[in-house]
C-alpha cells in the first residue's frame, strides 16, 4: 500500500534554504544540519538488583537483541507490543540508558556518537515536563536562552521563538500556561525545536491522546520532518490516517527486530512471507497480531475452563512467533539491503564501539543560566499569586495576635520571662514553617533530570538558582514580616542595631531549618520520608531548649544534645540580642517591682548568667556559626544528592 495512492496535503512555513544550518563535520561533539542514525548489532543487557541490602541478588536480562537499521531524515516510526521493546530501543539509539549495558555501535552520519549526545539531539519523554505554571511563550524562551549559544543576539533568538511557535500553530496560544495534555505536548515539542537540533526524539508522543489531537501531533511531526530533521518516536498502535505518514516503521517484539525499512513497504513484506491481509483491518492492527502471534485464533480455540493452561500457550506461541518472525526477517532481501547500506557506514567502527564517556555541555556560562533560573522559579512563584496574599495575610494576622496577647499580658515582675517565652516562640516558628520547603526540588524532579541532561544547565547553578529563586520569597519574607510586626507591637528591642541583627538571626535560622528539610526530602526515596520525622527533630529540640527558661538546668545530662539543635542555636543568639544591656528595675516602676511576690530579674546579664550564657561577644557569634557550619554541611549533602540522583535516573 504506497502512500502515492494517498497523496497529502501539509501547509508548510517558507524558509530560505540558507537559513537551515549546515552540517559541521570537523567538530565530532558539534552536531547540526541533516543527519542519518544508524545502528550495528545493536544489544543491551539491563543489570537487576534485588532483595536485602546486604544481600541482593543480581539478575542480567537481555532487553535488545543484535539490532541493525538506519533512521534518515524523515518520520521514523518504531512500533511493538506492550513488552517494553520499543521503548528500549529508543532509549538506547537517543543515549538515555546507561552504556554499560550497551554493546554495539551507533553512528551519527558514520560517524561515533559524540560523548554529549543527548544534548545535541532533542528528546520530549512520554510524560511531559514542561512548567505548566507559566506560559507557552516562557517556556520555550527558557528553553532557547539556555541552549542556543550567546552569540545569537536577542532579536535572533526571539525570530527563532515566533518562527516556532507559528510551525506548531502556537500563535494564539503562547501567552496561555499549557494546562492541557495537548498544548503540554505541543510546547514539550517546541521547546525542543527551537535549539534547531537535528535529531528528535519522542517517547510515546500520542499516548493518552484523542484521535483528533493525534492527528495535530503527527502533523506537526511530519512538518519537521519534512524540513530535514530526523524524527524517531514510539508509539504502540496508530489508525491507518496516521500510518500513512510514516517514512519508516521498526516493528520490535521481545528485544528483537521483526522488521525494518519503508513504513509502506511493510504490508507487502508480512504479505509475501505467507500472512492474509483483510482489507478490512488497519494495518497497524494487522502487524501487532502477526508479532502477538495471532491471539485470536488461539482464544476460539481453547476452552474457558482451562484458562492458565490458555495463557501459557499463548505466551510459548507468541515467543515462537516472535523468533520466527525475527529469523525470516534476518534472511529476508530487505534486510541484505539494510546491511547493504549499513556496511559501508560503520568503516573503522568495526573493531568496536568507541568508549568515549558520556558528557553533559552546555551552551551558555553559569552565571548566566543561574538567572535564567532564578527568573524562571520568580515566574512561577507568580502563579501562586492567591495562595501567598493568602498565607501572607494568615501571616499577618497570627501576627497581629501574638503580639497583642504578649502586649496585653506583659507587665513588671513577669517581663523577662514574657520576653524570652516571645523569642523561644519566633524560634518555634521559624522550625514549623520550615517544613513547607521539604519539596523544593523534588516537586519537578523530573523536569530537573530532563533538563539538564539536554544541556539545559548544570546542577550547580540550578541548586543556587532554586535556592535565590524560591526559598527566599517563600521562606525568608513572611519570616521578616511576621517577625517585624511582632516586634512593632511588642517593642521587644528599640535600637537600630539590636533590631536588624535580630532580622539577621531569623533568617539565618530559617534557612538552618530549611536546609536540614531539603536534605531530608532530596533523596530518591524521598517519599519514604515521612514529615513527621522533622516534626519530630523539631519538636523534641524545642522540648530540650524551653524548659530552661523556667527549670533551669533540668535536662543537664542531656547537654550533649545541643551541639545537634538547631533551635537551640537560634533561640540563644535571640536571647543574647535581646537580654544584653537591658535594665528592667528602672526608676519609673520601682514601686510596681517592688510588689511583686516573685524574685524580678531586673537586668539582662542577670537573666543571661542564670541561662549559663557567657557574656562575651563569641557567646553570641558562635551560635550563627554553629548555623551556617549546620547550613552549609546539609546544603553540601543537598548538593550531592542531586548529582546522585542524576546519575541514577538520567538513564
Amino acid at each position: 500500500m504506497s502512500s502515492n495512492d494517498d497523496p497529502v496535503a501539509i501547509p508548510m512555513i517558507e524558509r530560505n534554504p540558507s537559513d537551515l544550518p549546515r552540517m559541521d563535520t570537523s567538530d565530532p561533539d558539534t552536531l547540526t544540519g541533516k543527519a542519518v542514525l544508524s545502528f550495528h548489532n545493536i544489544s543491551y543487557r539491563e543489570t537487576i538488583q534485588s532483595g536485602f541490602p546486604f544481600r541482593k541478588k543480581t539478575e542480567v536480562k537481555e532487553r535488545l537483541s543484535n539490532i541493525n537499521g538506519i533512521m534518515r531524515p524523515g518520520l521514523n516510526a518504531i512500533m511493538g507490543p506492550e513488552d517494553g521493546s520499543r521503548s528500549w530501543l529508543l532509549d538506547v539509539l537517543a543515549a538515555k540508558k546507561d552504556p554499560r549495558g550497551l554493546s554495539g555501535d551507533i553512528l551519527i552520519n558514520g560517524k561515533p556518537q559524540p560523548a554529549n549526545f543527548k544534548c545535541t539531539s532533542g528528546y520530549v519523554p512520554q510524560n511531559d515536563v514542561v512548567m505548566c505554571t507559566v506560559t507557552v511563550r516562557d517556556n520555550i524562551e527558557f528553553s532557547a536562552a539556555l541552549r542556543l549559544p550567546m552569540t545569537i543576539k536577542r532579536c535572533e533568538r526571539r525570530r527563532r521563538i515566533d518562527e516556532v511557535l507559528e510551525l506548531l500553530d502556537l500563535e494564539k496560544e503562547s501567552n496561555v500556561k499549557p494546562r492541557s495534555k495537548e498544548l503540554r505536548k505541543r510546547t514539550s515539542i517546541a521547546m525542543e525545536l527551537v535549539a534547531e537540533h537535528p535529531i528528535l526524539f519522542l517517547d510515546d508522543p500520542t499516548t493518552g491522546l484523542d484521535l483528533v489531537t493525534t492527528v495535530d501531533v503527527i502533523l506537526v511531526m511530519k512538518r519537521l520532518s519534512m524540513r530535514g530533521q530526523t524524527i524517531i518516536f514510539s508509539v504502540n498502535q496508530a489508525q491507518y490516517s496516521i500510518f500513512r505518514f510514516f517514512d519508516s516503521l521498526t516493528l520490535v517484539a521481545s528485544g528483537k527486530v521483526m522488521y525494518h525499512g519503508p513504513a509502506q513497504e511493510a504490508l507487502e513484506y508480512f504479505t509475501s512471507i505467507g500472512y492474509e491481509y483483510d482489507s478490512q483491518n488497519n494495518p497497524e492492527f494487522f502487524f501487532l497480531d502477526i508479532i502477538n502471534g495471532g491471539f485470536p485464533a488461539i482464544l476460539d480455540t481453547e476452552e474457558y475452563s482451562h484458562a492458565a493452561d490458555k495463557y501459557t500457550e499463548l505466551s510459548e506461541r507468541r515467543h515462537q512467533v516472535t523468533e520466527k518472525l525475527a529469523n525470516m526477517y534476518a534472511q529476508s532481501s530487505l534486510y541484505r539491503k539494510t546491511r547493504t547500506e549499513l556496511d559501508p557506514l560503520l568503516g573503522e567502527q568495526r573493531a568496536g564501539r568507541s568508549s568515549v564517556l558520556e558528557e553533559i555541555t552546555c551552551a551558555t556560562p553559569f552565571w548566566h543560566q543561574l538567572g535564567w533560573i532564578i527568573c524562571h522559579s520568580f515566574k512561577h512563584f507568580q502563579d501562586f499569586t492567591w495562595i501567598t496574599i493568602i498565607q501572607l495575610i494568615i501571616t499577618v494576622i497570627l501576627a497581629v495576635i501574638v503580639g497583642t496577647a504578649f502586649r496585653v499580658l506583659r507587665n513588671d515582675c513577669t517581663e523577662v520571662q514574657a520576653r524570652a517565652s516571645l523569642l523561644f516562640l519566633l524560634t518555634g516558628f521559624e522550625c514549623v514553617r520550615s517544613l513547607s520547603t521539604r519539596e523544593l526540588f523534588t516537586i519537578d524532579c523530573d523536569r530537573f533530570l530532563h533538563e539538564h541532561t539536554s544541556g539545559y544547565y548544570r546542577v550547580s547553578p540550578y541548586f543556587l538558582g532554586k535556592l535565590l529563586g524560591e526559598l527566599v520569597p517563600r521562606r525568608l519574607l513572611p519570616s521578616i514580616i511576621f517577625t517585624v510586626i511582632v516586634f512593632i507591637i511588642v517593642g521587644v528591642k528599640t535600637d537600630v542595631k539590636g533590631f536588624f541583627t535580630m532580622i539577621f538571626t531569623i533568617m539565618m535560622l530559617a534557612c538552618c531549618a530549611s536546609s536540614l528539610s531539603l536534605f531530608l526530602k532530596t533523596r530518591e526515596n524521598a517519599a519514604a520520608v515521612p514529615t513527621q520525622l522533622m516534626a519530630v527533630y523539631f519538636i523534641f529540640m524545642l522540648y530540650i531548649s524551653g524548659p530552661s527558661l523556667y527549670l533551669g538546668n533540668l535536662l543537664a545530662g542531656l547537654s550533649w544534645i545541643q551541639y545537634f539543635n538547631i533551635p537551640h542555636y537560634g533561640f540563644t543568639a535571640l536571647l543574647y540580642n535581646e537580654f544584653l544591656g537591658q535594665n528592667f528595675c528602672t526608676e519609673h516602676n520601682t514601686a510596681e517591682v517592688s510588689r511583686c511576690q516573685n524574685y524580678v530579674i531586673c537586668t539582662g546579664e542577670e537573666f543571661l548568667t542564670i541561662q549559663g550564657i557567657d557574656l562575651s561577644s563569641w557567646s553570641f557569634w558562635k551560635n550563627h556559626v554553629a548555623l551556617a557550619c549546620i547550613m552549609i554541611i546539609l546544603f553540601s549533602i543537598t548538593y550531592v544528592q542531586l548529582l546522585v540522583l542524576k546519575k541514577k535516573r538520567h538513564f
